[in-house]
């Protein structure tokens, strides 16, 4: 590290100047050096911006082992990332270098994975593989990915590079359950995490469940290790997802109450299935290998697919055990208009089994989370009311088409799970379906 060494009585005087002239490097302490001289640090990028007074004799010296100062120990780890890439590059490192390195980041075990508008400058690309550790060692992490767009494959597959280590298999706890996946193939959304608390806590005991869209166990492990559900169906079409779910079962313990249906659930035939174009680029999406065979099953079904589980309504209510029906838990992604409700215009507040009317003191202003996830309390909004009498009334229609009787549909709760886009909100509609008495 360059520093300026100078005598004792001078390097107070010295030191104040530097700080002035915003040349002194904070991160390291002043140190002693050969002949009782008092070397302070400097910033290497801006040496030739040095300009001492005379009367301030000093020499320029390398300090071999820097100690760092006590701001050093306490900085952020943003701020410890900074500092590392702006000594890495020296002289070449500028505001706009600045600006593209990131502030936030996921970490999962030992890999950090990036943002996608991370180090997208040129000039990063010269570091070649010491940019790479760089930003490990300062993150304190041994591996490192960068998430691109998902891709437009129907599966919701991420475009993951891994920039440093050998593979991107990682292990994920959320409420005592381990997950495991590769973020290179596989999805994980932090932000459902209060859906999945929600999910574990449901009374399940002795229930069979039909996950529809499994992913890597989501939602299915939360019925299994905590809601108690008796066994689970978990149906998935992407081969990456279900090797993860598969390791998943086992790593918490519950492979012995859950069975795997591997393809394409959508209720559709072999004379008339159609194949997908697979657009541009895009890795092509398995063959629609099967019809799903399960029938008269399930006390509940999950349905977590957004934007819209619509595809999957008719599977739903052929799954549901036709004498006794169920429960469907239904995720759609709703637009809210923006419009400000009237004073004297009432806010619809959930209940269990009901929707009633609540005080009209207006929305909450709700406060967010992951650098702007909305958390959404339980209040709901004029349209989501809306949406899920649509949806019950379609239910109710589908069941009574492949039944040949009629069957009532109640709207138990309806669950915002995040705000998904501007005006657009996460829900799950808590529905349920029972045959009509005659």
């Amino acid at each position: 590290v360059p520093a300026l060494a100078t005598e004792p009585q001078f390097a107070q005087r010295l030191r104040e100047h530097l700080e002035e002239e915003q040349l002194l490097d904070g991160r390291y302490r002043l140190q002693e050096v050969p002949g009782g001289r008092m070397a302070l640090p400097v910033l290497e990028e801006k040496l030739d911006r040095l300009r001492l007074p005379w009367e301030m004799p000093c020499e320029l010296v390398q300090i071999q082992d820097p100690v760092p100062s006590r701001a050093a120990r306490r900085r952020t780890p943003a701020q410890k990332l900074r500092d590392e890439l702006r000594q890495l590059l020296g002289e070449s490192w500028s505001e706009e270098l600045e600006r593209d390195v990131p502030r936030a980041w996921q970490r999962h075990g030992d890999l950090v994975l990036l943002s996608e508008d991370s180090f997208r400058a040129a000039p990063w690309e010269k570091l070649g593989r010491a940019l790479w550790e760089t930003v490990a060692s300062a993150l304190g992490a041994r591996r490192l990915a960068r998430r691109g767009r998902v891709l437009p494959d129907g599966m919701r597959s991420p475009s993951v590079t891994l920039l440093l280590g050998q593979d991107g298999w990682v292990e994920h706890v959320d409420n005592g359950i381990r997950y495991t996946f590769d973020v290179t193939k596989c999805m994980f959304s932090p932000g459902n995490i209060t859906e999945k608390l929600r999910v574990a806590s449901l009374p399940c005991s002795g229930e069979v469940l039909v996950d529809l869209y499994a992913g890597i166990g989501y939602f299915t492990l939360p019925y299994l290790v905590h809601a108690s559900a008796a066994f689970v169906h978990a149906c998935e079409w992407n081969g990456h997802a279900v090797e993860a779910l598969q390791r998943n079962l086992v790593l918490n313990g519950v492979q012995d109450r859950c069975r795997i249906h591997h393809g394409d659930n959508r209720q559709v035939s072999d004379a008339t299935r159609l194949q997908t174009p697979c657009p541009r680029g895009a890795s092509p999406s398995p063959p629609l290998s099967f019809q799903l065979e399960l029938r008269d099953v399930a006390d509940r079904v999950n349905l977590g697919l957004i934007p819209s589980s619509e595809e999957g309504w008719p599977v739903a209510c052929r799954v549901l055990k036709k004498d006794t029906g169920g429960v469907l838990h239904i995720h759609h992604n709703v637009e809210t208009l923006p419009a400000v409700a009237s004073p004297q215009s009432p806010v619809l507040r959930v209940e269990r089994g009901s929707l009633e009317e609540a005080s009209s003191d207006g929305e909450v202003q709700h406060p967010t989370e992951d650098g702007g996830k909305e958390i959404l309390g339980a209040r709901i909004r004029p349209e989501w009311q809306r949406w899920a009498e649509v949806v019950a009334a379609q239910i109710r229609g589908l069941l009574a088409e492949l039944h040949g009787r009629p069957w009532r549909t109640s709207i138990l709760h309806i669950e915002a799970v995040k705000s998904y886009a501007p005006h657009v909100h996460h829900l799950v509609l808590d529905l349920e379906c029972r045959p009509a008495l005659p």
